[in-house]
């Protein structure tokens, strides 16, 4: 008998999901935001003191960098475990951990106190951060995804996305709070503690929400299955290893459909930060307030894209996004340039926009790529290479190119690049949206279904089935 649709979940009960899921990553990336605001504004001053502003700055985003190089390891670790013991005990556990190593950056002694040891102590504490959000994105996506129907999916899934411009507007909004009421010295002496400090405060709302949600359907039956299968003889592989033999393909398309969103994130909001107070010269209100107005535009707009991914594909959505960001690389700096901050919000906001066209159907269309049994595994471990790649290195080397060329251009260049990869990614990927993510997907689409009319996706041993449905 054919296994039934993605279970979806009553009305009130997706609403608790994504509250959870939305208010827990809104948290964890507040705290790995704030990092990376720090590290543009005070972290070089503090941490890494050196006569050139931008060698400062370069080292302050290497030990950013840092935090990147942790999320990999986190995925396979998260991965494996929230694949086998289950998503929402991995999630509780890595809001956890993010909390607390954000809180205690906030307690941190400074290069003038303690000298070296002051920024290995933030190094530390930059990989615990970075562990615990290799386990987060994975883990939260799929707790709604798997919780929601198939119609739905993108809508539903997207909010969790919306956490990230969610955390980012409270890290920059904080700072721009205490840029605006104190003076730079008092800033420096002991302001930028305040929002590491907050954390605590945050953590504790954040987990009680997520407490309070029950576990994926999905992957409770996937675990029932499995169980009844080791009983009668067949011993599950470890999911990372399942998902090198059978899933690397969609790893590997995981990994592009995300590079031109996390180049052109950190670009848009971690270098602005630099280029607009090192090298225009601009208060540093002026590039917080940016990215305040486009974090705002752009936690509305993901849902909305999420949606439309519903309605037209998963694709197609992607493909507005990172055409357009292909393009928009080189407008975005040509206002910047200009140094009026009208330009210069209305030039985050349009690339906010438009990376939310990327991000807001990616939690789905990454999710509808694994079989339950590997989920968690292969969108943690697909996602956060990407980010390795591409958030990573993205503010060093922009940074670089601005230091070595004085110009943007290059950073132009580089954005619209990665862009491109993405592009020529999701062109090339097979359409998702309306996935049974209660059936494995088949490995080849067979000859006698190469004609499948569009907008279906081959399921199980049927018929393709049309999609949305």
């Amino acid at each position: 008998m054919a296994a039934s649709a993605t279970p979806s979940a009553s009305p009130g009960n997706i609403r608790r999901v994504v509250a959870a899921s939305l208010v827990g990553t809104t948290v964890e990336w507040y705290d790995f935001f704030l990092y990376g605001s720090a590290a543009a504004l005070v972290f070089n001053t503090l941490f890494f003191p050196t006569g050139d502003p931008l060698v400062g700055t370069l080292l302050a985003f290497l030990t950013y960098a840092v935090g990147f190089a942790a999320r990999p390891l986190g995925g396979i670790v998260f991965g494996h475990f929230g694949d086998r013991v289950g998503r929402k005990k991995l999630l509780v556990l890595s809001l956890l951990m993010m909390g607390g190593a954000t809180f205690a950056m906030g307690l941190l002694p400074t290069h003038s106190a303690v000298g070296a040891l002051a920024p290995v102590l933030l190094t530390l504490l930059r990989l615990v951060q970075g562990f615990a959000l290799g386990g987060e994105w994975g883990g939260a996506v799929l707790l709604v995804s798997e919780h929601g129907g198939d119609a739905r999916r993108g809508f539903w899934a997207s909010w969790p996305q919306a956490g990230a411009p969610g955390g980012n507007l409270l890290a920059t909004g904080v700072l721009a709070l205490l840029a605006a009421v104190q003076s730079d010295e008092a800033f420096l002496a002991w302001g930028w503690r305040i929002p590491f400090l907050l954390s605590g405060v945050l953590v504790m709302i954040g987990l009680w929400i997520r407490i309070s949600v029950t576990e994926s359907p999905v992957f409770l039956e996937a675990r029932r299955r499995a169980e009844e299968a080791e009983a009668a003889g067949a011993p599950e592989k470890p999911p990372v290893v399942e998902v090198f033999r059978t899933g690397w393909r969609q790893v590997l398309t995981a990994i592009g459909t995300r590079l031109g969103e996390n180049v052109s994130y950190y670009v848009l909001t971690a270098f602005l930060l630099v280029y607009v107070t090192a090298h225009l010269g601009l208060p540093k209100s002026d590039a917080l307030n940016a990215v305040l107005i486009g974090s705002a535009v752009h936690f509305v707009t993901i849902p909305a894209w999420g949606a439309l991914s519903d309605r037209i594909g998963r694709r197609p959505v992607t493909l507005i996004g990172a055409t357009g960001m292909a393009g928009w690389a080189f407008a975005f700096f040509a206002l910047l340039d200009t140094r009026s901050f009208p330009l210069i919000a209305l030039a985050v906001t349009v690339g906010l926009l438009l990376h939310g066209a990327m991000y807001g159907p990616q939690a789905a269309f990454i999710s509808e790529l694994f079989d339950t049994r590997v989920r968690y595994s292969g969108a943690s471990m697909g996602s956060q290479l990407a980010s390795l790649v591409g958030g990573a290195l993205a503010p060093i080397i922009a940074v670089e190119l601005l230091k070595d060329h004085g110009s943007s251009v290059p950073v132009s260049v580089y954005l619209c690049a990665a862009s491109l990869v993405t592009v020529l990614t999701v062109w090339a990927a097979r359409e998702t949206r309306g996935r049974d993510l209660t059936r494995d997907a088949p490995a080849a689409v067979p000859p006698a279904r190469a004609h499948a009319r569009p907008g279906s996706v081959p399921l199980g041993g049927g018929p393709a089935r049309p999609l949305g449905g």
